[in-house]
């Protein structure tokens, strides 16, 4: 009984680490992504937090900080400049978007043959969507959802006929609700802190170790279950027959 228990739990440890290798120090399948991560020590402004290990490139890291984005002719500006400390979260998150390593847990694929990718739920500290909203309020916009339904008729991102351009209270009337809505789900608001181990910090000083790896790992966990249907009743099953034993 023994040796089944350790054949068991062998081979729920081997797929298991298979899913976690899968999931974690990757970059997203799109065109402004890097194949796999590595350092970049010239990194713009904002992203140079990812320089150890990045999957954006230094041109990439450029464009993030642009208000008319040439990453997606993505505008800023589509109801007039935002201050400066709005401008600048979502500079962050741009760099979050495109340098992270750290999002594996949370890509799905898209498209018939999985030829792009976009992230969902990505579990946002509760301070970062509360600073995001505050640092808001008084900057405008004319859509609760960013991801779509914009008029692309000369080139870039504008504001669709009809809607009218007001503070982002209006269409956010709380921080879930702008990090949630502004990219269609891609973040989730988080109830944890930043420190918790438990959410993705979009931000962190340069300094400091990379604080979402943990994160990612942690969140992993869950996914390797779904990823191998085999790999948890395995797990329980040998634990059962370890108590047996």
């Amino acid at each position: 009984m023994a040796r089944w228990w350790e054949l068991l739990l062998g081979l729920w440890t081997v797929m298991a680490t298979w899913t976690e290798d899968k999931l974690l120090d990757v970059c997203m399948n799109t065109s402004h992504h890097k194949i796999e991560p590595g350092p970049e020590d010239k990194l713009y402004e904002e992203c140079i937090p990812w320089k150890d290990n990045a999957c954006c490139t230094p041109n990439t890291s450029w464009e993030a900080h642009l208000a008319i984005s040439l990453l997606h002719n993505y505008s800023l500006t589509h109801c007039g400049l935002l201050v400066p400390s709005c401008q600048k979260h979502f500079i962050q998150a741009t760099c979050f978007y495109h340098c992270s390593p750290n999002l594996g847990p949370w890509i799905q694929q898209v498209g018939p043959h999985g030829q792009g990718a976009r992230i969902v739920d990505v579990p946002l500290c509760q301070e970062d969507c509360e600073r995001w909203w505050a640092n808001c309020r008084t900057s405008y916009t004319c859509k609760a959802n960013w991801q779509g339904g914009w008029d692309w008729s000369q080139g870039k991102s504008r504001c669709p006929a009809g809607a009218p351009c007001h503070p982002f209270p209006h269409y956010f009337p709380t921080p879930t609700d702008l990090c949630e809505k502004i990219w269609s789900n891609s973040f989730k608001a988080s109830p944890e802190r930043r420190g918790s181990g438990r959410c993705m910090q979009k931000w962190f000083e340069p300094a400091q170790d990379n604080p979402n790896a943990d994160v990612a790992r942690l969140f992993s966990l869950p996914a390797r279950c779904w990823s191998w249907k085999l790999s948890c009743p395995l797990l329980v099953f040998s634990l059962l027959l370890s108590l047996r034993s």
